[in-house]
């Protein structure tokens, strides 16, 4: 089921009226992610706020998840010994079924009893899984027919899936609060998928037929995984592969998701296919006369393959973004009246973040950046839409100072980067010009410029003419390298005064103009681009992309480990004795706990939270260091090569190898390497075609050796695209306009057709009156595909990542020995002796689409 935006609180308020103090706490499963625990901590606040007990457990992959299934979740339930209760996931499982990994429902059983347990899903993944969007209901895995009053009564308040008003919280289910998508997007889907659901049972003799049928399922539906022994788990071996790695597919697999129907005695198909059609069984001799009954066979395949392939087609996509969860909570707290200034900081951190791990619309991938200015962000229109609410936010808790506003309003025309805040007490949130530079008030100018994601690959800093070009700049702009080596807060303040200034006069020369937000950003309440910043007294003065950095850090390197012995004291993964893998997640989440905690307490809303930032910051810039050292080698040493579609290159020597066996950490590396060969193609004038379309970078897959482990982690990023770029707003419009257009002039010549065929049709309906409606449809239907494929919800010119369905695909049909257990399914864990082998076979598939 999904809760629509409108109705965001519905289920919240229901959960006040309904607590009591010996209700159950609410158990919160985290994924490790800022984004998420910017929401967990959001979430949290309502729930103290409101005294209703809860509880935190965080989640590193799918094994954590299914762990936390059988050992929290599953005890919940009223047919365990239970009392039901809520169960809230962040950033965790909207792309498999989340039913059967909590171990809540067994496939088996003829109705579905969720035991009163109630799942809410807050996740940023796309695609969803469809059986969470559209079912989720107790009777859901049942025909409408079949489905008996009791499960009708239990699914009041429920049409097609979406959550009604008159819903009320009794009997547990699985809800996916919608952020706009399911509503806008999933029509086509949600009307295949409740048409499949009430189809009745076919046997397909034809044998085109059954090919089709053969081929899905071995494309999507095969439940066998390969071991780190090298064996097939076959889905019946329930001890030795977890439930994880048996229903996930990549985005949820395809037959995971589709309604099925579970065959019951008695039932039989010709019974069932007369609910679905008009017929009667016996017609009389005055009637007309009815199709035959291969024909009605034939008619009901076709629209099953239809509906079909709607479903595998949604799947197919490859994997992207929609908003983040934390500004979803944070529209939550809105609705029910509890907004801040603290939670407005932390969804603007969890936003902020998004950009900083690669996240746009097309999956993992660099970032399209706009050549306009400002903070390059996600999410294409909708993604500024949602950062200039975040503005208004800001405008509307943090009102101007009258004694104090002729000052701010000439620092913001001037572009002055705030530094310090306005009083001892003074915990605004402010908007500022943020340059695209690192961590720009921790360090001094030269290290930011230098280590910016943004600035280093466009001036090639990773040879000698690049630091030089870097220098050239420095000096063009009147900034000596005795003053640019200084902390940016011990700078001359007329420098840092002019500094905003000069950049947009001497960066575009240097194929910098996105550098620094451009003059033309319009009124206070709308300057597109700007960034966010808060300060807490004279303690500190952070943006909201420190932030994001910082705490990025902690999750990926490692809470309070001094550097020189950070290899030494990182806690150590054991390995597994078991047949099936060579990893046990156990030892995963053990190492990763500490680091949980300790970012989720530097985000507290507490004054204790700066002071733990800035004893952090050394750990963000250590693994800044270490991400412009080995991008530098591998690029000056040429170690990348090019496979094919994608480009490869391995790390598994130096100084920080260690540092990017966590896939967060490798992750950063691969957007930083990946920029930088976009950067070099676009100015060769390279690009990479794919069809009719035109890449806007190479994908890169990169590999970071384990030695403890013996394997290698592999993270494949995208090409790019998914980001908002202002100046070509106008002219995407007036594209928009032409396919409108021409759609409707399509449209026109359809209807037409359509008229045609129809008085063809009326003279000879004696005769072959069911051979045409046959024709007729499989013509409308590929009418309709083709109508889809030129503008299915105007996004296909977005090339989105499909490392993950390409990774399932290489593990099903070779010998490697793969791992696939994150939540991010570009990430995967290949043994070391099967490198070669599994990305020989990647390199013939299709990693982008």
């Amino acid at each position: 089921m999904y809760l629509p935006r409108q109705l965001i609180s519905h289920l919240y308020l229901q959960l006040l009226r309904s607590h009591h103090p010996l209700s159950p706490p609410v158990l919160i499963l985290v994924a490790l992610e800022p984004d998420a625990l910017c929401a967990c901590r959001i979430l949290t606040a309502l729930l103290k706020r409101d005294y209703i007990p809860h509880k935190i457990q965080p989640v590193a992959g799918y094994g954590d998840l299914s762990r936390a299934g059988e050992e929290l979740v599953r005890p919940m339930q009223t047919t365990n010994g239970g009392s039901g209760g809520v169960v809230v996931c962040l950033g965790v499982g909207g792309l498999v079924d989340l039913g059967e990994i909590l171990a809540l429902s067994n496939p088996e059983d003829e109705v579905e009893d969720m035991g009163g347990v109630e799942i809410w899903v807050f996740d940023a993944r796309r695609p969803w899984n469809l059986g969470n969007v559209f079912g989720g209901l107790a009777g859901m895995g049942l025909p409408m027919a079949e489905i008996d009053a009791n499960a009708r009564r239990r699914g009041r308040g429920v049409d097609k899936g979406c959550i009604t008003s008159a819903y009320t919280s009794k009997n547990g289910g699985i809800i996916v609060y919608d952020d706009g998508d399911i509503e806008e997007e999933l029509r086509n889907e949600r009307e295949a998928y409740y048409a499949l659901l009430e189809m009745p049972e076919v046997d397909d003799d034809d044998d085109d037929a059954s090919d089709d049928g053969s081929e899905d399922e071995t494309q999507t539906g095969s439940k066998k995984r390969k071991s780190w022994s090298g064996r097939e788990d076959d889905e019946d071996s329930e001890g030795d592969e977890p439930p994880h790695q048996r229903r996930r597919s990549n985005s949820g697999s395809s037959i995971a998701s589709t309604p099925t129907r579970r065959k019951k005695s008695g039932i039989n198909s010709s019974n069932s296919s007369r609910s679905a059609t008009p017929t009667t069984d016996s017609p009389s001799p005055a009637e007309a006369k009815q199709p035959s009954a291969r024909s009605l066979k034939k008619r009901l395949i076709n629209l099953k393959r239809r509906h079909d392939s709607v479903l595998q087609s949604y799947y197919s996509s490859g994997t992207s973004y929609s908003e983040p969860i934390s500004s979803l909570i944070y529209s939550l707290a809105s609705e029910l009246g509890r907004d801040d200034n603290d939670l407005l900081w932390l969804a603007i951190v969890g936003v902020s973040s998004l950009e900083l791990s690669g996240r746009t619309m097309t999956g993992v991938g660099i970032s399209n950046t706009s050549e306009s200015g400002g903070s390059a962000g996600w999410g294409g229109q909708r993604g500024e839409h949602i950062r200039q609410i975040l503005r208004d936010e800001v405008h509307r808790l943090n009102p101007p100072d009258p004694l104090e506003s002729n000052r701010d309003i000439r620092g913001e025309i001037n572009g002055v980067i705030p530094t310090t805040a306005r009083s001892p007490t003074d915990t605004s949130i402010r908007l500022s010009p943020e340059p695209r530079f690192l961590l720009v008030r921790h360090w001094s100018l030269y290290e930011s410029m230098l280590h910016s994601p943004y600035l280093a690959p466009r001036l090639h800093v990773w040879t000698e003419n690049g630091r030089k070009r870097l220098h050239k700049l420095l000096a063009k702009m009147g900034i000596s390298l005795t003053q640019c080596h200084q902390y940016y807060t011990h700078m001359d303040m007329e420098l840092k005064r002019v500094l905003r200034s000069r950049l947009l006069k001497y960066a575009p020369m240097y194929g910098l103009d996105g550098l620094v937000p451009s003059e033309g950003s319009g009124s206070a309440s709308a300057r597109e681009g700007w960034g966010f910043v808060r300060c807490w007294g004279w303690k500190a003065c952070l943006s909201a992309t420190d932030v994001g950095v910082i705490v990025g850090a902690m999750l990926e390197v490692g809470p309070h480990e001094t550097l020189a012995s950070w290899d030494s004291k990182r806690l150590p993964r054991a390995r597994d004795d078991t047949e099936n893998s060579g990893i046990t997640g156990e030892s995963d989440l053990a190492s990763l706990l500490p680091r949980f905690w300790s970012a989720y307490d530097a985000l507290s809303l507490t004054s204790e939270s700066p002071t733990i930032l800035l004893e952090a910051l050394p750990l963000a810039q250590h693994l800044h260091r270490a991400i412009l050292r080995t991008g530098t080698s591998l690029l000056s040493k040429h170690q990348i090569r090019h496979l094919r579609a994608f480009r490869i290159a391995v790390v598994k020597d130096g100084p920080d190898v260690k540092l990017f066996t966590n896939p967060g950490a490798l992750t950063k590396l691969a957007l930083w390497i990946a920029e930088a060969i976009r950067v070099q193609e676009k100015e060769r004038g390279d690009s990479v075609k794919i069809g009719r379309k035109r890449a806007a970078g190479t994908p890169l897959v990169l590999a970071g050796l384990d030695e403890d482990r013996d394997l290698y982690v592999v993270v494949g990023t995208g090409g790019g695209g998914g980001v908002v770029d202002f100046a070509a707003m106008s002219k995407r419009q007036e594209e928009r306009k032409k396919k409108k257009e021409l759609k409707e002039k399509k449209q026109k010549e359809r209807s037409e057709r359509r008229s045609k065929r129809a008085a063809e049709r009326a003279e000879r309906e004696e005769e072959t009156g069911a051979e045409d409606e046959d024709s007729e449809e499989s013509e409308s239907s590929s009418e309709s595909e083709s109508e889809d494929e030129e503008d299915p919800r105007g996004k296909k010119h977005l090339l989105r990542n499909r490392f993950g369905i390409a990774f399932q695909e290489v593990v099903q049909e070779t010998n490697a020995r793969v791992r696939i257990d994150s939540f991010e399914h570009c990430v995967v864990e290949v043994q070391k002796d099967d490198l070669g082998g599994f990305l020989e076979a990647l390199s013939f598939r299709s990693v982008v689409g």
